[in-house]
């Protein structure tokens, strides 16, 4: 069901909201895993940038929609690299996404419960929380690693609905992710949005299949 957003989000009870690529510029995680970690990887295994950007992309493919894809437990031991570390030598990088915090601050004193639902590892959502106080902004916060499955995948939203009963009637979520979003229509969320504009380096995408929004602003209309 495709849906209005404005409408959406004044008549959802829940709004679940993704972290990396909806409120924060996915433009920090695109540098630290396509520059930085295989750069890093290189050194360390005395190869060629080239040789080592191939071989680390071919590991991410296999892992994508996985929760070893999202965990830096899982790539730190592959890696052999202190990927946690990485994160914060590089933390000055991470920013808000254009108008999200504008966003987050009128939705915070709506009455509507105020969820963020990330497949990032809690010790980055620490790193990212300590840069932006994006904390602050929600009721509670879950990551996917808590309940051992990633959104991609129908275990994810079971073990969610069971800890915190939300309904997926009046629930809005919004994404920039299609697996996840396809996911969570599955599971029978009706209310879906899908950012198209991630990372503010690179283009908006296209989007047939869901109702979308370029950033998180536009759920709030113009001004009058």
């Amino acid at each position: 069901m495709k849906i209005d957003p404005q409408t959406a989000l004044q008549s959802a009870k829940t709004l679940m909201l993704d972290m990396d690529g909806t409120l924060l510029d996915l433009a920090f995680d695109n540098y630290i895993w396509l520059e930085l970690v295989p750069r890093r990887f290189a050194v360390v295994n005395d190869m060629p940038f080239s040789e080592a950007r191939d071989i680390l992309y071919a590991q991410f493919k296999a892992k994508q929609g996985q929760l070893d894809w999202y965990s830096l437990h899982h790539w730190a031991e592959f890696l052999k690299l202190d990927v946690l570390q990485l994160h914060h030598d590089v933390s000055h990088r991470i920013g808000y996404l254009p108008g999200a915090l504008e966003f987050l601050r009128q939705v915070h004193g709506q009455n509507v419960r105020v969820l963020l639902v990330t497949n990032a590892h809690p010790d980055l959502v620490k790193i990212k929380d300590a840069r932006t106080g994006l904390a602050d902004y929600f009721d509670e916060v879950h990551s996917s690693h808590s309940y051992g499955h990633a959104k991609e995948s129908q275990d994810f939203w079971s073990a969610l609905q069971e800890e915190i009963d939300f309904d997926p009637q009046t629930t809005l979520f919004v994404d920039d992710n299609a697996s996840v979003l396809q996911s969570a229509r599955k599971f029978g969320i009706e209310m879906l949005l899908r950012v198209t504009q991630p990372d503010t380096t690179a283009p908006a995408r296209q989007c047939s299949e869901f109702r979308s929004v370029e950033k998180v602003a536009d759920m709030l209309g113009s001004a009058d």
